[in-house]
């Protein structure tokens, strides 16, 4: 019995490393708002100032995420990571190992939702209760929030 235990655990764990990732509340809509917060989802957002693609990404959020790269491509080779950050869903994957390894109640309400990894996308996983009312991202954010609702927790 331990054994057919051990075996159904393994192959649930193996199952969600090839099928993606799963994180509490975060959604394709969630994702969605966070790229139109950031940029209003600029597809040819190139890189400013040290961040990239739509989401405006780091390339120190690419290494916490731990270098999600194109299909064939490798980490280690130079341009990797802009490559990455500029097509949608290899970005969407960088966001949400972030999310995997960052994601909590950053706002005092005891869930994590999408407005919990709203204020960590920009604000960073070790400094998300900082409040983000009044800047341009969460005035985007929130309005595409509204208009997806209620697709979003």
């Amino acid at each position: 019995m331990k054994l057919r235990l051990c075996l159904v655990f393994s192959a649930i764990i193996i199952s969600a490393g090839v099928t993606g990732l799963f994180v509490s509340n975060l959604n394709d809509a969630c994702i969605r708002c966070i790229c139109q917060g950031t940029t209003g989802c600029n597809m040819t957002y190139g890189c400013s100032k040290g961040y990239c693609g739509p989401f405006y990404i780091s390339r120190l959020y690419w290494i916490d995420a731990d270098k999600p790269v194109l299909s064939q491509d490798d980490p280690e080779r130079e341009g990797a990571y802009q490559d990455c950050t500029f097509e949608y869903n290899c970005a969407k994957l960088i966001v949400e190992r972030y999310m995997a390894k960052y994601g909590r109640d950053c706002n005092g309400d005891l869930v994590t939702t999408c407005e919990d990894y709203a204020l960590i996308h920009f604000n960073g996983g070790n400094r998300c209760s900082t409040p983000l009312t009044g800047s341009g991202y969460y005035t985007r954010f929130t309005e595409c929030r509204q208009a997806q609702s209620p697709g979003i927790v």
